[in-house]
Parts: structure tokens; sequence; C-alpha cells
């Protein structure tokens, strides 16, 4: 039976991106103190990225996620309204779309690699007229960031080649190749190490790589006339200095400059610079006109005429100006509905009209509550660090949440909560009680999860000096309900999730193998402490899962769970921090059989919650039929959404300091 439901779950920093696409003229000599001229060429609806120009009227194609997820779309600055481009294909990912020779070249993620731990991501071309597609990647290959030379005679790309994924993902370690767009089977590497390719002309190729010294720098290739006469692997050259961080670059066919994004050690914010090749000289660009904001990925237009570049949109700028409570996502499954929360660790009342939520779970945010339509939210407390909640199947007006900070040593002080609220009243003053149910002197009890007769707790916790898991009393907790040990070793077993039938809990551990802190799978295990097994997911490789946040569907058959099992779908080095960047939701049934992958992204997808029906209201957008039942939901009432305020961090690997 296919798996039904609603689905809510978090997307590290995404709700805050509020991405536009902008644009500058280029002056025909560079000098210092140019007086930029700032164009937003999208229309501030949902998020807009990774632009590339298709000629000298700023026509651009794109990616925009308004529909639920990424599709390409085409922008002409006479025509006030996006334009959808059709791919055939029927993938949610669309990634780094470019126009040459009557075709859309891009990257998709529909068909499945033969063996887990490898990315999806391959490059398609699909033709105006008639639609027809071909997939470029040879089967077994994955393609990232493709860029056409001039003429559009030639591709490259970054690439694994057949390469398995090791798992890093501060830097790929692909390849740069080079094809002939009348045979892709041609493929030459022209360079090992290096990612986000740019051609000027037809014989040099810039990208960007780490360097020896720990700066991520552009490179150079010359290539011959014929590319396939390349004969062993020249040393790329060096182009930009040290002590500054350069990515994604964007060359000009005209003269002998690129732009790129770069992070400099006095500076908080990547921006655009370009960076003349003759002088060796940087001329700031994006700094000038927005020096708060990050901007990222520039691309240039054919005759070096234009820059453009992605960036947070501004509080002032046309479009939507606020975050939905809820957005809708599309589903790659007929009858389980997706949605993003705004927030992280969702929870399901038991009626399935209210979410449990913290805002934010590394700061002093609380508990909150939205209604499942998105039209409203209430705090019923702050100013205490929560995380993690489990709604009482038994209790509609009872929350049981992790009190204190997340990511830390079994012996930090985190306790498990009961929380009572009035829910005629829903308000931080509405006589919130919070009890604590764990002992302080106890360390690190976190993750419950309370069981469908809501008499019991299961949660991790830290005081043997393993983490392990535990059942207590849901009302008295520790202190005059007992407590009893459900597992017991020297590993971690985490984020338990007890079954909607009460016969099993689920859980996340490492024990198989307990020396590796990032390694985990998913076990079972019955309540009173007997059959203990691992749902096989992975096959030969399952040493190599990181397999987290699992829990149940309504009818028990299913598991969902966040996962590392489709490798990475997009440069990372290219997009706001993501702490795992291969977060994917997936599915599983408990015999390990019928793994479904449910998110594409480049985003860390994480925290999920599951209802046994679906629930929210169906808005229609603009779009195909079949996407009218995930139209961007109403904010409803006078709570509307938080403003967009475009907060979200750098990678947090790139470091600035070395």
């Amino acid at each position: 039976m296919e798996a039904t439901g609603t689905i809510v779950f978090t997307t590290i920093g995404r709700t805050d991106y509020g991405f536009d696409i902008f644009s500058a003229k280029l002056p025909t000599i560079f000098h210092d103190n140019w007086d930029y001229n700032e164009h937003c060429l999208t229309d501030g609806i949902s998020i807009n990225f990774n632009g590339q120009f298709s000629d000298e009227d700023e026509t651009i194609i794109y990616v925009s996620e308004r529909t639920g997820s990424s599709r390409i779309y085409l922008n002409r600055p006479q025509i006030s309204k996006h334009e959808r481009i059709q791919t055939p294909t029927e993938s949610l990912f669309h990634d780094r779309p470019v126009i040459n020779n009557g075709r859309v070249y891009y990257v998709s993620a529909h068909e499945p690699p033969e063996k887990p731990f490898r990315s999806w991501s391959a490059l398609y071309s699909t033709r105006l007229d008639d639609g027809k597609t071909v997939r470029l990647t040879p089967y077994g290959s994955v393609d990232y960031s493709p860029a056409i030379s001039k003429s559009g005679k030639f591709i490259a790309v970054a690439s694994y080649g057949s390469q398995r994924w090791s798992g890093e993902f501060h830097d790929l370690q692909t390849d740069i190749v080079v094809f002939p767009d009348s045979d892709p089977t041609k493929r030459v590497v022209i360079s090992q190490h290096g990612g986000w390719p740019t051609w000027s002309g037809d014989s040099t190729i810039y990208f960007h790589r780490q360097a020896d010294d720990g700066w991520w720098s552009i490179f150079r290739v010359e290539l011959p006339e014929n590319f396939e006469d390349f004969g062993s692997l020249a040393a790329p050259l060096r182009v930009t200095p040290p002590d500054i961080h350069c990515f994604t670059p964007a060359a000009m066919h005209n003269k002998n400059s690129i732009a790129i994004a770069t992070r400099r050690k006095d500076k908080n914010y990547r921006h655009i610079e370009i960076f003349d090749g003759d002088s060796r000289k940087f001329y700031p660009v994006t700094e000038v006109l927005n020096p708060n904001f990050h901007h990222y990925n520039p691309f240039i237009s054919p005759e070096s005429t234009f820059l453009g570049y992605h960036r947070f949109r501004g509080e002032s700028a046309r479009g939507e100006t606020t975050i939905p409570h809820l957005e809708p996502i599309i589903s790659p499954i007929q009858g389980l509905r997706m949605i993003r929360l705004n927030g992280s660790f969702p929870s399901f009342s038991p009626s399935g009209d209210l979410i449990a939520f913290n805002p934010d779970f590394d700061r002093n945010s609380g508990l909150k509550i939205v209604k499942s339509d998105g039209s409203k939210r209430w705090t019923l407390f702050e100013n205490r660090t929560t995380f993690y909640n489990s709604w009482s199947p038994s209790e509609n007006n009872v929350i049981f949440t992790s009190i204190g900070p997340i990511f830390e040593s079994v012996r930090a002080t985190v306790q498990i909560a009961r929380v009572t609220f009035n829910l005629a009243n829903l308000s931080k003053d509405c006589g919130v009680d919070i009890k604590i149910l764990t002992k302080e002197e106890t360390g690190n009890n976190a993750f419950p999860s309370c069981s469908p007769d809501g008499k019991s707790i299961v949660f991790r916790s830290g005081r043997s000096g393993h983490k392990n898991l535990y059942v207590v009393d849901a009302i008295n907790g520790e202190f005059d309900g007992g407590i009893r040990q459900l597992t017991q070793g020297p590993w971690i077993d985490t984020m338990p999730s007890w079954a909607p039938d009460g016969k099993l809990i689920a859980f996340s551990s490492n024990r198989h193998n307990p020396d590796n802190g990032e390694s985990f799978g998913i076990y079972t295990i019955k309540p009173d402490g007997t059959d203990l097994r691992r749902i096989r997911v992975a096959g030969f490789e399952e040493e190599r899962e990181r397999l987290n946040h699992v829990c149940f569907s309504g009818d028990g058959e299913w598991l969902l769970f966040t996962a590392n099992l489709g490798g990475v779908t997009a440069e990372p080095v290219s997009i706001p921090n993501q702490f795992q960047p291969y977060g994917d939701l997936h599915l599983v049934r408990l015999d390990g059989s019928g793994l479904r992958r449910l998110t594409w992204n480049g985003y860390e997808n994480g925290t999920p919650a599951w209802y046994p029906t679906i629930i929210g209201r169906k808005v229609a957008c603009e779009g195909n039929a079949d996407e009218l039942e995930f139209g961007r939901m109403s904010l409803g009432d006078e709570v509307g959404g938080d403003k967009l305020k475009g907060q979200f961090d750098e990678p947090l690997w790139i470091h600035c300091d070395i």
C-alpha cells in the first residue's frame, strides 16, 4: 500500500533566503569608483536563483521554487510575467539552466543511480521547439554545474565520473570534464579537482577549487584547438591570490576578466567582484551597492554587457516580505502531502489541526503552536532553549519537549518537560505549566516521544555516561513514576519514535560502529526491550549510513527519516550554510523494502512529523493543473508570518582566518 498522509519538515535556512536575481551594467573599461546601477530581474515570489543571460536585453533563464519545487523560468524585460520552461522530466529538482543552440541545458535529479550514496544529479538538454530531452551524462556518472562555450560546440561540467561519493562536502573533489555537444560520449578530463567551470571563448576554462594553502581560488586551463588531443593533464594556473576566498567564477568572452564571489578576511558577507587578469586587480561591485547582503553565483551576458547574481531581495523590495508559517512542497507520491515549516521539530496535535514546533533550536526561542492550515500561530513560552517536541496522542493540551542546549555532551543539563496549557486560550498568558520530568543531576535528557496511550515517554539520556534510551511515566516522570532503561551500551541511541500501535519504538543508533559518531542506522525495539533489529536500507554500504529523525506512518508500515543516501545534489560552496547538504527525506517499509526519496535540493531537510491523513488548505496557484494542490498558503489573519530579513549564514566551514 502506498504511503499517505501529511508530512511537515524543516529546511535549514531556506525560509529566510528571499532570493531574487539582479543585474548591473558593466563598464567598457574597468576602473575604481564606477557607478553601478542595480536592476531587479525577478518578481519577488518565492526564491529565484542561479540565472544565466540568454542575450543582451537582460533576458534571463533561472530557477524558481514558486510552485513547491525548483523549476526553470524565462524572464524577458518586455514581459512582466515569468514564463516557465516546460521540461518533460518528472524531476522535482532543476538547477543551473542555460540556453544555447535552441536548447535549454540543465541539471536534473529524476533518475536514481544504481547504488546508494551516489548523487542523482546529471546533465540534460531539452529542445525548445519540440520538447525532446536527452541525457548528456553517462549512466553511472554524476555531473554538476554545466557551462557552454561561446560557440555552443563544447560543454564543461564538474564531475565525479563513475567515482563514488566519499561523504565529504566541504570540497567535493570533482574533476573538470569537457565534451562536444555533438557527441557527449567523448568526455575528456581536462583538470582534476575543480568545480563550477566557466568558458572564455572556446579554449579557456576557469574553475574554482580549494588550493593547498586552504584558500578557495580560481584556476585557469587552456585547451588546444582539438581538446581531444589534450593528452596528459596540465597543471592549471592559479589566477586569484591567497588570503581571499574566490568562488563560482563567470568568465567574459571579450576580455581577460572574470566575475567572482569573494569572502575577504575583514568582511562578513560574500560579494561579487570583477578580477582583471591583466592588471591582477579586483574591482568591487556589490559591496558598493549592498554592503550588508550576501551575493551569490555571478553570471555574465554573452557580450559582457551585464553582470547578474542573486541575493536577498531586501525588506523594502517588491514581492513577498513575510515568511509563510507553512509552505507546500510538491510530493513525488500522490496522496502524500508535504509542507515546509518555518521552524524546527514539528509535532502534530491528536486531531491534526495544530502543530507544535521550536522557532529556532539553538536560541532561547521556546515553544510555539501553528494551525496546520498555516493561518495562525501562537507562543506558549519563550526565553528558554527548547528543542524536539512530542504532542501527547491522548491529551490535546499536553506537549513534551527538551529544555536545554542541543548538540551537547552526556553531562550537559538537558531535561524532559511536560508542557500543559489552556487549549481554549493559546498564548503565553494562558497559564502554561512546565513540569520537569527528569532530574537535573542526570545530565543530557532529550528527544522525547509519547506512547499512543499517553502514559509513557521514551527519550535519550546520557546519565550512564553513554546516550541510551529510557522510559518514564508521562505524568510524574522519574520522580514518582520511576525510570526504566530500554537500551544500554557504549554507543549512541537517539531520536526515538513510538509506533502508532505502541508495539515498536524506532530510533537512530551508531551501535554497529560505536567509534564513528557520524554513522547512524535505523533500529526498532519493542517497549519491553526485546526484539532489537536493524532496518536494512543501504545494502552492502550500510556502514556509511547517516539516518536520523525517524518517525512512523499512521498505519505503522512505513518509516520516514533524513538520510545521506542520495549524495550531494549541488555544489555546497555555492549556497548558504547547510550543516548536511545531503540531508533528504526518505521512506522505507519496516522490512527495509520500498525505499523512496521525497526531497531533492541542495539544502538540509530534516526533523519531520507525519500525520496519517491529508490536512491543510489547498490554494490554487498558476501553473499546470497537477500543481494546483500545492499553491502557496495564505497567511490568513492578523498574525501573518515572520518578517523576511535575509538572515542566514555563509558555510561555516569556509574559514577566513587561515
